[in-house]
């Protein structure tokens, strides 16, 4: 359904974080067929900047409880009307008005699959308004194409450059118009790497959870980097609070088990050992 009128892409991982919603919800809307995406030197999607536009509308739509047939059939006769390699749909604003989805341009407004025109009384309800991106949002994207390059950069650096690959995760985590998480995430690992930079380490993870207050994760690395800093009390508080979001988070059981340990709580390492086995550990 989508043109290949540009020739910037987007990762999943950037399209999820563009438009606010889960990988899970991401591949649905692909698999309803709202697009149809690239796939990339190693099969994975990438996404155009018209597809971006297209599944921001379309999981708009859904929340309004539009049928996905009615999505598509609707974008489709939307995108039939646009110019070969139009990218943008600027000025257009699409929206739920009662069970048809509505095109809005200036003061008119229409059905977008029946071309029926409609006429705004001032008080009809209108859930989900979903304007178009424009220039700004359009800024925004080119950007996060920019930092999904530096993170990919430094993804590649890891093993043989280890300055220059701390270096591109933080141009990825600076250039991107919304938090990077995977560049938060991977840079307080790759500090963690060198025993001198724990400190460094815990400052991202430290700055990483108040983008992601409850990112198990983050929380799990973040302990691993207090016990490297022989600060094995805090370093408990920060597994527990990951378990106290996710009980199933089976590594975080095993060190708490390690840090019990080392307390002489023998309860508390049977508990979490206890759980670390049920969870599938040896």
């Amino acid at each position: 359904m989508s043109r290949r009128g540009n020739t910037h892409t987007y990762s999943i991982r950037r399209l999820q974080s563009l438009l606010g919603v889960s990988r899970r919800v991401v591949i649905a809307l692909v698999e309803a067929g709202f697009v149809d995406p690239e796939r990339g030197r190693r099969n994975e999607m990438r996404f155009s900047f018209r597809d971006v536009v297209l599944l921001r509308t379309a999981y708009k739509l859904q929340n309004a409880k539009i049928p996905t047939r009615k999505i598509l059939r609707s974008l489709a006769a939307i995108s039939d009307e646009m110019p070969a390699g139009e990218v943008s749909l600027a000025g257009l604003r699409i929206s739920a008005v009662g069970n048809e989805v509505a095109v809005g341009s200036g003061p008119a407004r229409w059905v977008a699959d029946s071309r029926q025109m409609l006429l705004d009384f001032g008080s009809a309800p209108v859930a989900a308004d979903v304007s178009f991106l424009g220039r700004r949002a359009r800024v925004e994207m080119d950007r996060a194409s920019l930092a999904d390059e530096w993170y990919e950069r430094a993804e590649r650096l890891r093993e043989e450059d280890f300055t220059a690959a701390e270096q591109a995760y933080r141009k990825a985590i600076e250039l991107s118009p919304a938090p990077h998480y995977s560049a938060y995430t991977n840079l307080g690992v790759h500090l963690c790497e060198d025993e001198g930079r724990c400190a460094d380490a815990l400052a991202v993870f430290d700055a990483a959870l108040r983008l992601f207050p409850d990112d198990t994760r983050l929380l799990f690395n973040r302990g691993v980097a207090l016990e490297q800093l022989h600060e094995n009390e805090a370093a408990a508080l920060s597994y527990e609070r990951c378990l106290a979001i996710d009980p199933e988070y089976i590594d975080a059981h095993f060190n708490l088990a390690r840090l019990k340990q080392l307390r002489g709580d023998e309860q508390g390492v049977l508990r979490h050992l206890s759980a670390y086995r049920r969870l599938g550990g040896i």
